[in-house]
């Protein structure tokens, strides 16, 4: 587990003070996969970094696995952090060193036997998939490929928490995936707890059980993934679910419609077993009205699918009316987004 509590982080330059964290309180269960995400400046860095004190609260407490690692003395705090490993955006290998080298540089550190760390190497090697690139160096790797050896070095002191700074940013799509799809692969084979930080809410959307929104330095929303896309609360947490679920009316479309005065338009939000059902051709059947479907788009969240429809319903208002009611008890969340032009 991993608990903030009344964290702040204030930098201090010359000529300003920098409120980077404002007073977080975060609870991040043990085994989960959690997201922290926002724009550049908004402090998820420096909320990933106090988890292993890179950088040290300014005020608050940061809780690993029980312990308050603020009030641990040098050697504690050293053992502490062999619990808690970390994936960066750029690599950060040595050059210098082979894959194999690179990956044993904790154990080393740690004063682990040889015998000890070539097993424990040859090990993670072969759980990231690159047994056969042990004597490579990095300059001959892909960025995939560095980004596996990145994995499997911090995971070599098998540690209880693993933090991804973000860890998939500097990868083209289809390396993310495999990526991501190797971190899910950690959290269910070695329980291990992720904390990972992004401003992409596709990497979100893949992995994430739970998500938190930050700021100017401030949690302002947070929930389990499936919550937070289908019910944002925060015009910030809306607009980020708005960039990989496409719901909002194109713009060409919405020229359209004006243009003609249109009939008002509603937004209908598909949960679970509800997104295989007919309900349109149903509403189109029942009552005296025409569905004209503008945008849609189908996702899966946490194992289970969310479609959204922009629908034009086009009929005497008591009808509309009706229509609307027979939506509504279907059990799905339906919204009006534009209102009679007439």
């Amino acid at each position: 587990m991993i608990a903030f509590h009344q964290v702040k982080k204030t930098y201090v330059t010359k000529d300003q003070t920098i409120a980077a964290l404002d007073g977080v309180d975060l609870t991040i269960e043990k085994g989960e996969i959690f997201g922290v995400i926002g724009f550049s400046g908004a402090g998820k860095s420096s909320l990933l970094r106090c988890v292993n004190l890179l950088e040290r609260p300014t005020s608050g407490t940061v809780t690993v696995d029980g312990e308050d690692l603020t009030q641990l003395s040098p050697k504690k705090l050293r053992q502490a952090k062999q619990r808690i490993g970390m994936i960066f955006q750029h690599f950060n290998l040595l050059n210098a060193n082979t894959v194999f080298t690179n990956v044993a540089k904790p154990l080393v550190l740690a004063g682990v036997k040889k015998d000890e760390i070539r097993r424990r190497v040859t090990e993670l090697l072969e759980f990231v998939d690159l047994a056969d690139k042990a004597d490579h160096y990095p300059d001959q790797l892909s960025g995939g490929q560095k980004q596996r050896v990145g994995i499997a070095r911090a995971l070599a002191t098998q540690p209880s928490v693993l933090l991804c700074d973000e860890a998939t940013s500097a990868l083209d799509p289809q390396t993310t995936h495999h990526i991501l799809q190797l971190l899910k692969r950690i959290n269910a084979e070695y329980g291990i707890t992720i904390l990972l930080i992004t401003h992409e809410m596709g990497v979100i959307r893949e992995i994430c059980d739970r998500v938190a929104v930050i700021e100017a330095g401030k949690l302002i929303e947070s929930g389990t993934v499936f919550d937070v896309f289908s019910n944002p609360q925060t015009e910030t947490a809306r607009n980020f679910v708005r960039s990989v679920m496409h719901d909002e009316i194109p713009a060409s479309i919405r020229q359209l419609i004006e243009s003609r005065n249109a009939h008002p338009i509603y937004k209908i939000h598909f949960l679970g077993h509800h997104t295989g059902q007919p309900l349109l051709s149903q509403v189109a059947k029942r009552f005296d009205v025409d569905v004209n479907i503008l945008h849609g788009s189908i996702t899966e969240l946490q194992e289970t699918p969310f479609g959204t429809l922009l629908v034009e319903l086009i009929g005497e208002t008591t009808e509309v009316k009706r229509a609307l009611h027979y939506i509504d008890q279907a059990q799905v969340t339906v919204e009006e987004v534009l209102a009679d032009a007439s």
